[in-house]
């Protein structure tokens, strides 16, 4: 019997385990009490453990769940069981097999505390410092018990704590994003992106943690005047990469290479002498640009704009928007440069200036505008001709056009002669008159005196009054310095005749008699 007995106390402890206090086993709910809980861990005695530390929903009988063995017997011969320390071993023991100091891991906002919050990760409570939250403007139902990315900082393996950083996790996530894409991208691909910012030379694109420039001239196979014509902040946008330089860290990006080059097969789409029709785009003081399709635009030079009238300002005759035809003058592939031509598409009225104004014939016209040397006057078939200040009186001399001619006022005038080549007309008013320096000539002999009145007084002489149109100059050697200081116009001074150039239509004065 004894040998019996023995036999079955050994078979008895042989099926009781052995429990060290610290470590962690399994065990199965067995009574559920208002206060604490009975666990079966195969002991010889049961596991007591306050209610507390389980979830409601979680309380059933025979539910199996890892406990830490804080006491192998307490006063009453019971087993103390915790099961949120067994958690808390366990997620450390997970934390420490799966990541260290400087590592990203995911954790959960269980509760805000002074200084900063408390986060779950992997079941261990890390503290997030609120300076290193990077939760600043953000509302507290964002980020309580909701997970976010943090950078383990410090851990304490003694305590079985850490301490995580939010602002240092965006960082690295954003450095490893960076250097994901830098080796994701390539020279050639298209890649989406958003437009971050905007300059006067082109649009930064954020790729996904790099960065590209847009350059204004990478936009558009048209021409633009500013970025914001085609992106805006926040715009997503296909782009292709042009060009890398890591080192550097730039990218250059295009828009408009996604797009078939229009000037790639500019030859089969239009030729020299072709009437097209566009829409005027941009207009400077030197011509319009006139856009032909999209990509393609030409240039009415203003010279080419009209045979007859001189164009100082061609937004006095176009406006942006304008639909209108013209003549392709020249196509200049490889600098994609189209000439065109407005008054092309108009009889050349030069051909026929020579035949239909002859030299010395008189003719009427309005007069146009006018320069510091002469006036412009339009003729009865919208040519042009000008009048020279010295071809406008024999005898009088004029300082300015103005002083003889006014803006509008109709005129009839000599054709002295037309540069059909050239395009110019050269007219004169005084050659409606006869010549009348023959006769002051025989008027006006050498040696003659006679008193004058003084017009105005020059470094090179003083100019004065013979008769109501006709002035002389008494030459400044021909009259005493002192003398030809005091005088100022309305004097009278005598002079004497001692050149008369009926050519040039000069008479000249001494003041030495």
């Amino acid at each position: 019997m004894t040998e019996d007995k023995l036999t079955l106390e050994e078979l008895y402890n042989q099926s009781i385990k052995i429990i060290r206090e610290g470590e962690i086993i399994k065990g199965r709910i067995v009574t559920i009490k208002p206060k604490d809980v009975l666990v079966d861990v195969g002991f010889k005695s049961e596991g007591i453990i306050s209610r507390a530390e389980f979830n409601e929903p979680d309380l059933e009988v025979g539910k199996e769940f890892d406990f830490l063995v804080e006491s192998i017997e307490d006063d009453a011969g019971m087993m103390v069981l915790s099961r949120q320390k067994a958690m808390r071993m366990q997620g450390w023991d997970k934390v420490v097999k799966n990541a260290q100091e400087g590592d990203l891991v995911e954790g959960k906002i269980t509760k805000k505390v002074k200084g900063g919050f408390l986060v779950d990760v992997m079941g261990i409570e890390g503290f997030l410092p609120a300076s290193l939250s990077a939760f600043k403007g953000m509302a507290e139902k964002d980020i309580i018990y909701k997970v976010f990315k943090f950078k383990i900082i410090k851990m304490n393996t003694l305590r079985r704590s850490l301490i995580v950083s939010r602002r240092e996790a965006i960082q690295k996530e954003r450095e490893e994003a960076k250097d994901k894409i830098w080796q994701e991208l390539k020279t050639g691909e298209i890649y989406s992106g958003t437009v971050k910012a905007i300059t006067d030379f082109g649009a930064f694109v954020d790729l996904g943690g790099v960065d590209g420039l847009l350059h204004i001239t990478d936009m558009s196979w048209s021409k633009i005047s500013h970025p914001s014509e085609v992106v805006a902040l926040g715009n997503k946008i296909e782009v292709v990469v042009l060009n890398m330089d890591r080192e550097a860290g730039q990218v250059s990006l295009g828009l408009k290479q996604r797009f078939p080059d229009p000037w790639q097969n500019i030859e089969t789409k239009y030729s020299v002498d072709s009437k097209v029709k566009g829409k005027v785009v941009n207009i400077l003081p030197y011509g319009i640009f006139v856009e032909l399709e999209k990509g393609i635009e030409g240039l009415i030079h203003v010279s080419e704009i009209s045979w007859t009238k001189r164009i100082n300002n061609p937004s006095e005759m176009f406006a942006i928007g304008d639909i209108i035809e013209t003549q392709i003058l020249n196509i200049d592939k490889e600098s994609r440069r189209i000439s065109l031509s407005l008054k092309q598409l108009e009889q050349n009225p030069w051909l026929e200036a020579q035949d239909k104004y002859p030299a010395g014939s008189k003719v009427s016209g309005k007069v146009r505008g006018f320069t510091d040397y002469g006036a412009f006057v339009e003729l009865d078939s919208s040519l042009e001709g000008m009048i020279h200040i010295s071809d406008m009186s024999w005898t009088k001399r004029i300082a300015h056009p103005q002083d003889i001619l006014k803006k509008g006022q109709k005129v009839e005038v000599a054709v002295l002669s037309v540069d059909a080549q050239n395009r110019r007309i050269s007219l004169g008013l005084k050659q409606l008159q006869d010549n009348p320096w023959p006769q002051i000539a025989e008027k006006y002999p050498l040696e003659t005196v006679l008193e004058a009145e003084v017009t105005s007084v020059t470094e090179f002489g003083v100019f004065v009054k013979i008769e109501p149109d006709l002035e002389g100059l008494v030459f400044s050697g021909e009259i005493d310095k002192e003398k030809a200081a005091q005088l100022k116009a309305g004097d009278k001074v005598q002079v004497k005749v001692i050149k008369v150039d009926a050519e040039q239509g000069k008479i000249g004065l001494s003041a030495k008699l």
